[in-house]
């Protein structure tokens, strides 16, 4: 039996969302843009799924809109923004995911915007004093981009003292939640933010679906032209399997929630304990005191074995993901660990947990790295 431990990078279909999304596939086959009985009962489950997630979200139904995932949602939230919004300037941090990192690097090769990196601490956490100040220095109509949980690291941002910042300076705020949805509540209607995103496969849903949420004072075009689906904001036939499967997945996440990060954060808590007992030159990269419960990155010593622990960790039944400072044939180098341990020759093992691991699992890891360290 393999242990999955990488669930930062996608999630098990949860059984119930399987038999939802099998339902729907055998019994509304119609058209959801055509106005015919069949097309209307394929266009109802949408819109019931639209306000799962506005409900989860406290905000208006008309402020979500389906996309293929997260990256997609995010290509639509900053490009959408520069184009129609007239933001000359964004402001993000050189640890956010490469779907936003890449593009930042596409808009600012068109010339249409500035792209400013604000400071990150020791511990990976965004300089909320240097942020502040780079919001004043400038008059320009400015986006702040910063997700809410790193994705390597699992530092939380403070997302309802950054929305105020960003509210103050009157600048526009998008922010990644595709590794917190359905685990931390976020209120819409309390905390101001422009854009959100989100992915149904890291809370227990499909592969291929998303969403983002866009706050209704901002008036932008489709991201994808053709159709007018989406409310005229994104062209193409709706997946209609995958955005009822993301509702059912987002519900279960939110009815659940208490119950799944209490677990998560006593499994983290003592994987860490049981490391630094077993393992004392062990460290923890980031902040995880003030970190995602889902995620944990364990930076190992140097050692000749060091190369090949994410495949041996393979080879003994174990998932889990890598990305040390620098690169080698095994193990693809991190943007995230390279900034805050630059050529740092410590080897980085990113583990993350579900509500289905145990602590058996952890004792089972633990004892399987003796001879591979």
């Amino acid at each position: 039996m393999r242990i999955f431990l990488d669930n930062a990078a996608t999630t098990p279909l949860d059984p119930e969302v399987l038999a939802t999304m099998t339902q729907v596939m055998a019994d509304t086959y119609g058209n959801p843009s055509s106005i015919h009985a069949e097309g209307r009962k394929a266009r109802s489950l949408i819109e019931a799924a639209r306000k799962t997630v506005a409900n989860a979200l406290n905000c208006s139904i008309g402020e979500i809109f389906f996309t293929s995932g997260g990256t997609e949602a995010n290509n639509m939230a900053l490009k959408n923004a520069v184009r129609d919004l007239g933001v000359r300037r964004i402001i993000s941090s050189p640890l956010e995911h490469h779907c936003v990192l890449h593009s930042l690097e596409a808009i600012r090769a068109t010339g249409a915007a500035e792209i400013d990196m604000v400071a990150i601490d020791g511990k990976g956490h965004v300089d909320l004093a240097d942020l502040e100040r780079r919001l004043a220095s400038d008059d320009r109509k400015t986006l702040v981009s910063l997700m809410h949980a790193n994705n390597e690291i699992g530092n939380l941002l403070p997302l309802e003292e950054v929305a105020q910042l960003c509210g103050d300076a009157g600048a526009y705020f998008h922010c990644d939640t595709v590794q917190t949805m359905g685990y931390y509540p976020i209120d819409l209607a309390a905390t101001r933010v422009s854009f959100l995103s989100g992915s149904a496969h890291k809370f227990y849903g499909p592969k291929g679906v998303g969403f983002v949420y866009i706050n209704s004072d901002n008036i932008v075009g489709p991201y994808l032209d053709g159709g007018a689906q989406e409310r005229n904001m994104r062209g193409g036939t709706e997946n209609i399997y995958g955005i009822v499967g993301l509702a059912k997945a987002l519900q279960r996440a939110v009815e659940q929630r208490e119950v799944r990060m209490r677990h998560m954060h006593e499994l983290k808590a003592y994987f860490m304990e049981q490391l630094r007992v077993r393992y004392p030159e062990v460290t923890f990269n980031g902040d995880p005191q003030r970190g995602h419960a889902k995620v944990l990155s364990v930076s190992f010593p140097q050692s000749p074995k060091g190369d090949l622990l994410l495949m041996n960790l393979d080879l003994n039944g174990i998932s889990a993901s890598g990305g040390s400072a620098c690169s080698s044939g095994i193990d693809v180098g991190s943007h995230v660990v390279g900034h805050l341990y630059p050529d740092s020759p410590r080897h980085t093992i990113r583990f993350s947990f579900s509500h289905h691991n145990t602590r058996e699992e952890v004792d089972a890891v633990v004892e399987k790295l003796e001879g591979m360290l």
